[in-house]
């Protein structure tokens, strides 16, 4: 069982994917460390790519290495790796979804979808 350090303790693969997924279902925000970079995002997709769980996100502040444009840039979206995904946290958005207009159900971030927002 791979663990991602963080100050509360530990967080498991499965803990952080079962707080993405409920994020998606929730239309929740997401905060976490990715490659050094404090990120806060909205889940849109999870599931696996090649058998590695992955997740679509639509990331609208923090940092990143290719930078961050402005909120609802179709440029923000990320697609991560749940195994480097650390110090993982959930906030209610209380109707703060972000999202770009280039949201749809073509993607290539998973190829086993479990999870995707719906959005009307």
């Amino acid at each position: 069982m791979n663990r991602a350090r963080d100050g509360r303790g530990y967080q498991t693969n499965e803990e952080i994917y079962g707080m993405l997924r409920q994020a998606i279902i929730d239309k929740d925000i997401v905060v976490g460390s990715y490659r050094g970079y404090i990120r806060e995002m909205c889940p849109h997709v999870i599931g696996t790519k090649n058998g590695q769980p992955q997740v679509l996100l639509y990331q609208f502040a923090g940092g990143s290495s290719s930078g961050l444009k402005p909120d609802g840039s179709v440029s923000n979206w990320r697609c991560l790796r749940i195994d480097e995904l650390s110090n993982v946290s959930v906030k209610k958005s209380g109707g703060e979804w972000h999202t770009a207009s280039n949201y749809s159900a073509v993607q290539t971030c998973v190829d086993e979808l479990d999870v995707k927002v719906a959005i009307v």
